[in-house]
């Protein structure tokens, strides 16, 4: 059966953030300037919050080039908040002081390292508080009375090899040459120069945490740096800060996530995965510092724990995603359930408490994630919005979204979010774009879901219907789903794609003869999948860093072991046939879709290899089918610079335009490059008007 899935709760009035007037249609021009809040810091005694707000430089109208920068406010009260720093400072891993007197940030300063700054919050300059020479600080922590700064920097100057460069010797080792982070700690209040203490750790160390008494930390390792390591591998090393000797280890079998320390020192709060093959971390454990041992407390729930914080009275905040929804869950100390919040059409991302104050991250269909507080007042709570970034959404015309269930052909229940178009499903169904999320552990909640390679409300304002499966292989749903796909890679998983599509045009959404798929990643796999094995079933495809041969795509990966492990549960040496016949490049025989193949030059997870064997199978296996591949120099998997993202969403949707909007698999290619916005540089400036 299939069945249209209304949204939680209608939100109460101070939370509704759904636009106040319509007035035209969402464009690219529009994701390119969008802002969202990123960093949240709240100050110890629960006054203030730090927050940033994340943004790129809006190329559309001819700035600069570049990557996303942040900017750094403080909030006191719903739409009270005021920035503390010049806006040529980006700053990054945002805290307060113990005392609560400054707020401190990550910064590189102009001919400097990455170092640990801090402003007071009264008002005053900026100042540097700690540093290590020849080396960026990655992460810093307070030691409780706020006399030492803990900071995890990177390892520092390879003498031998930067004298070896200067000869012109500079040969690469591959995967060998791995030189550790390093631990330092550093006095606050001395000489800035005063050499920082170093504190030996064990193996390669990606993040640390300190406990409220000072006296214990914790750190996360694994035996290399190497992206495979950090799934496999990575262990939670528990330490005597004072000696730094090694005093427990939580040998945890699967993927790590969020890791916190409860406030009297006795327990771990750890989102991890349930074993060696569980796609993604995301069961909440409590483990015991003293003995290492760990239970978990959601295990076996349809749902995902994605972020949690200790409250000062020992109760642990979870966020925690079920299906396409969200919901703040209070644990008491033992594990059991304390409360439970419902946040409406909230999507919640992530929590922060103290000072008696939980503060989230949260974003809705309407709007990008902004900053909300938990308000336990006594008519059963609220969350109350403090910012308001983006106003200019207000001027936007929405297509309707909501929840969207169907059962698949074996009778498994799959649940998306659904985007109808802007005005209603015209008569005969909507041209409808399957925007596929990669992984596949991963799921999209119901939520803000445009983005420069998510179509959402650009495309519904454009006449399209979107839908975003979360196929098999999803996570959101339990660990169970997420290993349905499992040994099996493109069935169930893709299939459900395919049911998906049936299951809409047979409620009256969907045209089945002009429905179109994009991807990145797993999804970028789909999206060539559905282009070559399921071309019947699709009009055009947009391929974003995807897999077309799954046996090349082992060779030059850097997760050959997560491929393994939580993918294909085989090696290709197994069943060399097999391996084939999952490969997008063997059915370029039947591949009559026109597909945008684009693909970073710099991708490791993703080598661009993939995207180049598919476009050369199909010129020459397919000469007629409409292929294009482009490559952007400097990118990896997933586009960071502005004018790459802008470039991107262009071209993805000036590719649907031509050939998913009109059904024509035949249509003339759109132009090698893309119609800038007038004000962007390098668009073409308009003709002069004839005398």
């Amino acid at each position: 059966m299939n069945r249209l899935t209304l949204t939680s709760a209608a939100l109460l009035a101070s939370v509704s953030i759904a636009a106040t007037a319509s007035a035209r249609p969402m464009t690219p021009e529009d994701v390119a300037k969008i802002e969202s809040v990123g960093a949240v810091a709240i100050s110890p005694d629960g006054t203030r919050i730090a927050f940033t707000t994340g943004s790129l430089p809006d190329v559309t109208e001819g700035e600069d080039n570049g990557g996303f920068t942040s900017e750094l406010s403080i909030a006191t009260a719903p739409d009270v908040a005021r920035q503390y720093l010049p806006d040529d400072i980006s700053p990054g891993g945002v805290a307060f002081s113990p005392d609560g007197r400054m707020v401190t940030f990550l910064w590189s300063a102009e001919d400097d390292d990455r170092a640990v700054w801090g402003i007071p919050v009264d008002g005053g300059t900026y100042v540097k508080l700690a540093g290590v020479e020849d080396t960026g600080v990655r992460s810093y922590h307070f030691s409780p009375d706020g006399g030492t700064i803990y900071m995890l920097t990177g390892p520092g100057e390879d003498e031998q090899r930067a004298a070896q460069r200067k000869g012109g010797f500079n040969a690469r080792v591959y995967e060998e040459e791995f030189r550790p982070a390093r631990l330092f700690a550093a006095s606050v209040g001395t000489e800035i120069d005063e050499e920082p203490r170093e504190i030996t750790i064990p193996g390669f160390v990606s993040g640390f945490d300190v406990a409220s008494d000072g006296r214990m930390g914790i750190i996360s390792t694994t035996p290399t740096p190497l992206v495979d390591d950090s799934y496999t591998s990575q262990r939670v090393n528990i330490i005597d800060l004072s000696s730094g000797e090694l005093t427990n280890i939580v040998a945890t079998p699967g993927k790590i996530g969020d890791v916190e320390i409860s406030p009297d020192g006795s327990q771990l709060s750890l989102i991890a995965g349930v074993d060696m093959n569980d796609p993604a971390a995301t069961t909440l454990h409590l483990v015991d510092t003293v003995t290492g041992e760990y239970r978990a407390i959601n295990g076996g729930a349809a749902e995902a724990a994605v972020d949690a914080e200790w409250l000062a009275d020992g109760r642990l905040a979870a966020v925690v995603h079920v299906g396409v929804q969200s919901v703040l869950r209070i644990y008491n100390a033992d594990g059991s359930v304390a409360e439970e919040h419902d946040p409406g059409e909230l999507i919640l991302t992530r929590v922060e408490a103290a000072g008696g104050r939980i503060a989230v991250a949260a974003n809705a269909p309407q709007h990008p994630t902004e900053l909300f507080v938990w308000n336990a007042n006594g008519s059963g709570g609220s969350f109350d919005r403090w910012t308001n970034h983006n106003e200019w959404l207000s001027d936007i015309t929405f297509g309707e979204q909501r929840a969207y269930s169907f059962t698949a052909t074996d009778g498994q229940e799959v649940e998306g979010v659904l985007i109808l178009p802007v005005g209603g499903v015209p008569e005969g169904g909507a041209p409808t774009i399957m925007n596929v999320h990669g992984g596949p552990e991963a799921h999209d909640s119901n939520g803000w879901q445009t983005a420069y390679s998510k179509p959402g409300h650009v495309a519904a304002g454009q006449g399209y219907a979107v839908f975003l499966p979360n196929y098999r292989g999803s996570t959101g749903y339990g660990v169970d789903f997420s290993k349905q796909h499992q040994g099996n890679y493109t069935d169930p998983e893709f299939r459900d794609i395919v049911d998906a599509k049936n299951a809409l045009a047979a409620d009256g959404i969907t045209d089945a003869s002009r429905t179109g798929i994009t991807g990145g990643s797993y999804g970028g796999y789909a999206s060539a999948w559905g282009a070559t094995y399921h071309s019947a079933e699709y009009a055009a495809s947009v391929m974003f860093v995807g897999i077309s041969d799954q046996t090349s795509k082992f060779g030059t990966t850097d997760i050959p072991y997560e491929m393994y492990n939580v993918h294909s549960r085989a090696w290709p040496w197994d069943d060399w046939q097999k391996m084939l016949e999952v490969s997008p490049i063997y059915y370029t025989d039947r591949a009559t879709t026109p597909i945008l193949i684009m693909h970073g030059e710099d991708d490791t997870r993703v080598d661009p290899s993939q995207s180049m064997e598919l476009y050369r199978f199909l010129r020459v296996r397919q000469p007629d089918t409409p292929v294009r591949l482009v490559l952007y120099p400097g990118e990896g998997h997933g586009n960071r610079q502005a004018a790459s993202r802008y470039d991107y969403n262009l071209r993805m949707m000036e590719w649907f335009d031509t050939y998913l909007m009109t059904g024509d698999r035949t249509a003339e290619m759109p132009a090698p490059r893309p119609q800038l916005a007038e004000g962007a540089a390098g668009a073409e400036a308009p003709e002069a008007d004839e005398e």
